[in-house]
């Protein structure tokens, strides 16, 4: 198969889909790789270590979708790109087609064949292939709420994890799932005051037993989250519901409730978001106020640690890649459950429930192109 690796070009996005090694990976299979001119650079990557690993350099975005039977990309296409994809040409890529009507739009006209990495699904219920951003992302997110506690960037002017004599902060996490949890780590690491919300009895069990003393958890619902918010110095919104839109844990009228310069940090953002007042910003201009509540609501947070970001994504993409160049993606998913519940978009008809429910589309099901 030939897969083109394009240079990502939206708003300070440095990650690429595939590192050299992975690009060898491949190439050893007897497939060929087409990565577009420095498409690896901002990840470290320069074009002399893909040329090296044996693939092929192509000068424009344009080249590289033309060539491609599949494109393997890090976030979704953006405007544009629409017009370079091909009918029946393969997207595997993050889409999140909830949260974004022209794109999902834009990607039934093309008749191309979208398979998103957020769901990708094993019969674990979990997402092999958003775990590893949701790890970054959620580390992120402490480290990047600390920053914007400081009074200089409009918080509070607290200290996440006091001094003697000095509280700590308090940090609230909505969602015990991957980014919560790695975002009680960091954030019980750097000395704060958290709690973790969720609706999952066994998964607060669960991370009662596992996280440190100064970890506590709480039955997520609408009177425990207006409670807490009051006190809370940094919030992490981090629910998610893979392949739909997220629920809104957060509403506009709870801003009064909270303290000037509290923080909030949505990292659902891509899904549409779990706080009301949230809307996606860019590593550019991340954050806005309103109410005197800071809001950072960056959609590509990983996009911000590249190197980190793109050896993670391979390890866990570069299989399943495999898989789909050696068979193609019908024989792939027919084979591998796992890919599935990731086709999204097939030849122009929505195939994934949450998606054409969000938009109130027409819904078929994926196994009318599996049997």
């Amino acid at each position: 198969m030939i897969i083109g690796v394009p240079k990502e070009i939206k708003n300070n996005e440095n990650r690429v889909a595939l590192t050299p090694a992975g690009a060898k990976e491949l190439i050893k299979k007897g497939h060929t790789v087409y990565v577009q001119h420095t498409a690896g650079d901002g990840s470290g990557f320069p074009d002399a270590e893909y040329v090296i690993a044996g693939a092929k350099i192509l000068p424009t975005i344009e080249a590289t979708y033309e060539i491609a039977e599949m494109i393997m990309k890090v976030k979704e296409p953006i405007e544009s790109e629409y017009k370079l994809i091909k009918a029946g040409q393969l997207l595997f890529t993050y889409f999140h087609f909830a949260s974004y009507e022209p794109l999902t739009m834009a990607m039934i006209e093309s008749k191309a064949i979208c398979l998103a990495y957020e769901t990708v699904e094993k019969k674990d219920r979990s997402l092999p292939l958003l775990v590893p951003m949701s790890e970054v992302a959620g580390r992120m997110a402490i480290q990047k709420g600390a920053n914007y506690l400081e009074k200089p960037l409009k918080g509070r002017g607290i200290l996440l994890g006091g001094v003697p004599g000095v509280l700590p902060a308090k940090v609230l996490i909505l969602g015990g799932g991957i980014v919560g949890t790695q975002a009680a780590w960091m954030a019980a690491g750097l000395g704060a005051d958290v709690t973790i919300m969720d609706v999952s009895l066994p998964r607060m069990r669960y991370l009662a037993d596992v996280m440190p003393a100064n970890v506590k958890t709480m039955m997520s619902n609408e009177y425990n989250v207006r409670t807490l918010i009051k006190d809370a110095d940094l919030i992490v919104g981090a629910v998610l519901i893979p392949g739909a839109k997220a629920p809104h844990l957060i509403t506009r009228d709870m801003l009064k409730d909270m303290k000037p310069g509290t923080v909030l940090v949505d990292v659902a953002v891509d899904q549409g978001g779990c706080i009301e007042t949230c809307r996606p910003t860019t590593h550019e201009n991340p954050t806005y106020i309103i109410d005197d509540v800071v809001h950072y609501c960056v959609a590509n947070m990983p996009g911000a640690v590249p190197y980190t970001s793109t050896l993670a994504l391979t390890n866990a993409t570069l299989p399943y890649a495999i898989q789909l160049a050696d068979k193609g993606w019908k024989k792939a998913a027919q084979d591998n459950a796992d890919l599935v519940p990731g086709l999204n978009v097939i030849n122009g008809e929505v195939v994934y429930e949450a998606v054409a429910q969000a938009f109130n589309l027409p819904f078929t099901p994926v196994e009318k192109y599996l049997a």
